[in-house]
């Protein structure tokens, strides 16, 4: 592999131009490159080596370091599934209750659900529970119980006697009624 140093030309897939082109090296860290500049285009970009060329292991390698130090070291902790039919077999299935969002639940308790059928708690949190069925973990409300809120009670609007003055008050009984003036004393005729 030639030495590289800054200022010095390398070529390199370019970003913008989408080839590999002569880039001029801007920054370098250790003995790799880090930016290049397009000699073409000018774009500044980190340098992303010719397709194909790359300064990492081979894979042949890699697989053979994977191997050898798994080989070497204690196996890991192999990751145990327990079924759904497992974790309901030291619950009480027959007495579960049925779900209500008004009950209040607990952890590892088993309730039936009318639509995802037998399922137990897995967490609780606040007004909600994590409940785990065969299919899936659903999420559902609880303990919102409690007697039922009152309706409120319809009352009309109350007709107020006090308004603005451009409206007219209701009359009174006690009150004197003036005579309503006829048409002709309303318009009067001015031809005559």
């Amino acid at each position: 592999m030639a030495t590289h140093k800054v200022g010095g030309e390398v070529d390199a897939l370019c970003t913008r131009c989408k080839l590999t082109l002569a880039h001029t090296i801007l920054a370098m860290v250790g003995t790799k490159i880090a930016r290049v500049r397009c000699n073409t285009c000018g774009g500044d970009h980190a340098y992303r080596g010719a397709p194909g060329v790359t300064d990492r292991p081979s894979s042949s390698s890699t697989t053979r370091t994977a191997r050898a130090s798994s080989s070497s070291s204690p196996s890991k902790a192999e990751k145990i599934i327990i079924s759904f039919e497992e974790q309901l077999a030291g619950k009480d299935v027959a007495s579960a209750p049925r779900y209500s969002p008004k009950d209040t639940y607990r952890v590892d308790q088993v309730i039936q659900h009318p639509t995802f059928g037998t399922g137990f708690v897995t967490a609780v949190r606040g007004d909600k529970v994590d409940i785990t069925f065969r299919g899936d973990t659903k999420t559902l409300v609880h303990g919102r119980g409690g007697a039922p809120a009152e309706k409120p009670v319809f009352s009309p609007p109350v007709r107020q006697t006090t308004g603005p003055a451009d409206k007219p008050q209701p009359v009174s009984e006690d009150a004197e009624q003036l005579p309503i003036p006829s048409d002709e004393e309303l318009f009067p005729s001015s031809g005559d």
